[in-house]
């Protein structure tokens, strides 16, 4: 009787957690052993440990700025603004706006368009996989060296990604994805097809990888929607341009370290003694992002006397996701 009881809490444990998966493949099932012993047992491999989310480095100040100012063209065919600001890591309205166009113009190859996606490096951790969902951008840094880093997709303000360590514990290509019941209760509710499993290819939300977090039911993932990147879109996993999540793909293997934070204000100070400052919306609502926050911040980092507080104050009310100059002017 206990033993019936354990294997029906066990089973009870497993389902559950299944309901509240983000975007989950299929498990690869072990090749049976050609001479199975009936005494045989299986102990699970504990998933690596990562930093602790207390013990982050925060607040840090960052050296890095990534992205730039330029001209960019499409090159083989035209290409929406929605999709170039997925593409580079800026929002569709700054393009639009910079650009005096509508954010769902498209671009023809020889014409250009101007970008400013500057971005802060968030230094939280120095080893790993670093996501910062006001940011929507993902770093991936190798003991202590930034590596590269990606415009993203995030949860959704009503289907948080949630903050947290953990580290990478499957890897898989071509995933199948089974449809955990959350997300087949919303299809019913949209009156779409209520799909339970889907396949490899073009449909498959998952994309071509999937690499799974120790966060239950969060991943990092391709996408068969591109156009759907540096937005809050998904129910929680963490997406990423195609061809981006298989350059990442190829760089991580199981138990490499991460953490997901949220940060709306990141300064970062380089070298030639420039200080930056990047505010992001606080899409859900947590607060951080006013200019006492900056403030305090820059207090912390002993960057107060430093700044521009009125150039830093247009930036906390615009926050438009874009690092900027505050440099006091001497």
């Amino acid at each position: 009787m206990r033993a019936a009881a354990a294997l029906l809490f066990l089973l009870l444990v497993i389902f559950t957690g299944c309901q509240k998966s983000c975007n989950r493949p299929t498990p690869v099932a072990p090749a049976p052993s050609a001479s199975p012993s009936p005494t045989a047992t299986f102990t699970a491999t504990p998933a690596p440990t990562p930093i602790p989310y207390t013990q982050r480095h925060f607040p840090c100040l960052s050296n890095t700025v990534v992205g730039k100012q330029f001209d960019y063209s499409p090159e083989d065919e035209e290409e929406e603004v929605h999709l170039i600001s997925a593409k580079l890591g800026e929002d569709s309205k700054l393009i639009a706006h910079a650009n005096h166009i509508s954010r769902f113009k498209s671009i023809e190859p020889g014409d250009s368009v101007h970008i400013d996606n500057r971005h802060v490096v968030a230094c939280d951790i120095t080893n790993g996989i670093l996501v910062n969902l006001p940011q929507r951008m993902l770093f991936y840094y190798d003991h202590g060296k930034l590596v590269t880093s990606y415009p993203v997709a995030i949860g959704k303000p009503d289907w948080e990604t949630p903050v947290g360590a953990f580290s990478i514990v499957s890897r898989s290509r071509n995933p199948t994805w089974v449809v955990p019941k959350n997300i087949r209760d919303e299809m019913e509710e949209e009156g779409r097809e209520v799909q339970t499993r889907v396949a490899p290819g073009p449909g498959n939300p998952l994309g071509n990888y999937w690499m799974g977090t120790s966060i239950p039911g969060i991943g990092i993932h391709a996408t068969n929607s591109p156009a759907s990147i540096y937005s809050y879109h998904t129910h929680g996993c963490v997406r990423l341009d195609p061809d981006n999540a298989k350059d990442l793909f190829g760089r991580i293997a199981r138990g490499v370290p991460g953490m997901i934070v949220y940060e709306p204000i990141n300064f970062a100070k380089l070298d030639d003694g420039r200080i930056f400052l990047e505010v992001d919306r606080d899409i859900y609502e947590e607060g951080g992002a006013t200019l006492d926050d900056a403030r305090h911040i820059a207090n912390s980092l002993a960057l107060t006397d430093l700044i521009d507080w009125d150039g830093a104050a247009a930036v906390v009310n615009n926050h438009d996701g874009i690092a900027h100059d505050v440099t006091a002017k001497k």
